[in-house]
């Protein structure tokens, strides 16, 4: 039997070796070259190059439209300014005789140096000679009415608001006397650090009386006489209503 004047069998053959072609395709291009492991690698590069765009838009896009800076400003915080006095005064305000002291106690010296080391401290010239010399760590701001009066411990001044200016650094400046520097600082004080001694003492300066309706006693502590300390005593801190 011949069709197209071919013999059958020859058919028959070249279409088993199409099928075997076929066969052979899939099995080893199909299914090793192109199968699951292929199409996996395939798969990761297209990921792969999706993410490398988005990136590319995502940095286009950050520098055509930048995102404004952030700018940390520090605002100072205000504080209230205290002015303060601070004084050691016996039971009927007794300060001291001819410019010093009519007692000793080393406590009230420890409290007096750690409340006013590192502040501006306003006194009259009286007060200021009376030391050895200018107290450590601590600003010197004399009041005077010598015009002509001149010293290198400190700053000289004629008011007591020339004296504050000196001071307007300083958030907590001491008004540490005599009598009337502490005359003058009451009217403008906002607390007094107060050492009250128990006892009566012959003296020739005054601590001033104040009206204890417009200040409030915040603070005591009470200090018995000892070995030490030859009077009881009580640190007393006011602040004004």
């Amino acid at each position: 039997m011949r069709i197209l004047n071919v013999e059958w069998w020859i058919w028959v053959l070249f279409a088993w070796l199409l099928f075997l072609i076929y066969h052979a395709f899939k099995v080893f291009i199909t299914n090793r070259l192109l199968g699951p492991g292929w199409e996996k690698r395939q798969y990761e590069r297209l990921v792969q190059k999706q993410k490398d765009r988005i990136a590319q838009i995502e940095e286009k896009v950050t520098k055509s439209n930048p995102l404004p800076e952030t700018k940390i400003i520090n605002t100072p915080v205000s504080k209230k300014r205290v002015i303060t006095m601070i004084a050691a005064a016996g039971a009927n305000n007794e300060l001291g005789k001819d410019g010093d002291l009519v007692w000793h106690l080393p406590d009230d010296f420890k409290r007096f140096k750690s409340l006013t080391t590192g502040h501006h401290i306003i006194m009259g010239r009286k007060t200021f000679e009376s030391f050895p010399k200018p107290l450590p760590n601590r600003t010197h701001i004399i009041l005077t009415r010598d015009a002509n009066y001149k010293t290198d411990g400190g700053i000289v001044v004629h008011d007591l608001s020339t004296a504050l200016a000196a001071a307007s650094s300083d958030e907590e400046p001491f008004i540490i006397g005599g009598g009337e520097i502490y005359k003058l600082g009451l009217e403008i004080a906002d607390r007094i650090e107060l050492t009250r001694v128990h006892g009566s003492f012959d003296v020739d300066t005054y601590f001033p009386e104040f009206d204890e309706k417009q200040w409030k006693l915040i603070r005591t502590e009470h200090h018995p006489a000892d070995d030490k300390h030859e009077y009881a005593f009580d640190f007393e801190t006011w602040e004004r209503i």
